[in-house]
């Protein structure tokens, strides 16, 4: 399944790590005791990298399928639940506003690789300003070539995003990150 929204692509804006505060705070009123941590992930993480202004949040939940239980709840704030949409063990919302995604949410159980994964990659850009000059180019090419098409877009980054992702695993590992830290230490 295709999510088709209309997109757009900016400079980094410092108001995106507190948009990332205001929701993490309601998602973590919504699921309360089912929450150990939430994570500020994607793009907007990085502060001075341009990107699409949709905050993406790295919720870590006790037992996935207890999340199923909140869909109403995160309705009620303006949250679509798209099921695993494409990922085994996670659970996926998104919010938009007058036609433009806001928020993408991706939903883990703890223990579930794509948590050191999306971790690690943000972590690995934060520390490498190489990595996401390199990346800020990319993108800007490939919405320059598709500035309509939000899944062209998309996988126009794919295949540096998966070889970086491998490179940042390695690096995160070697110092001295891992799931099992990484659930302990909410950002």
């Amino acid at each position: 399944m295709m999510v088709t929204s209309r997109y757009t692509f900016s400079e980094y804006s410092s108001d995106w790590t507190s948009l990332y505060a205001q929701e993490a705070a309601v998602i973590r009123k919504l699921l309360g005791d089912e929450l150990l941590a939430v994570y500020h992930i994607g793009s907007t993480s990085v502060p001075g990298l341009a990107a699409k202004p949709i905050i993406d949040m790295l919720p870590v939940t006790r037992n996935i399928d207890a999340i199923d239980l909140f869909a109403a709840r995160l309705a009620d704030v303006g949250y679509r639940a798209w099921g695993e949409f494409g990922l085994v063990g996670r659970r996926f919302f998104t919010k938009d506003f007058n036609g433009y995604r806001t928020h993408n949410v991706h939903i883990s159980e703890a223990g579930h690789p794509d948590i050191e994964r999306h971790v690690a990659f943000r972590t690995y850009l934060r520390a490498h300003p190489t990595a996401w000059h390199e990346y800020e180019s990319l993108k800007r090419e490939v919405y320059r070539l598709h500035p309509n098409d939000i899944n062209a877009y998309n996988n126009g980054k794919d295949n540096w995003i998966k070889k970086m992702e491998q490179r940042a695993i390695k690096w995160y590992r070697d110092h001295g990150g891992d799931e099992d830290t990484v659930r302990k230490r909410p950002l």
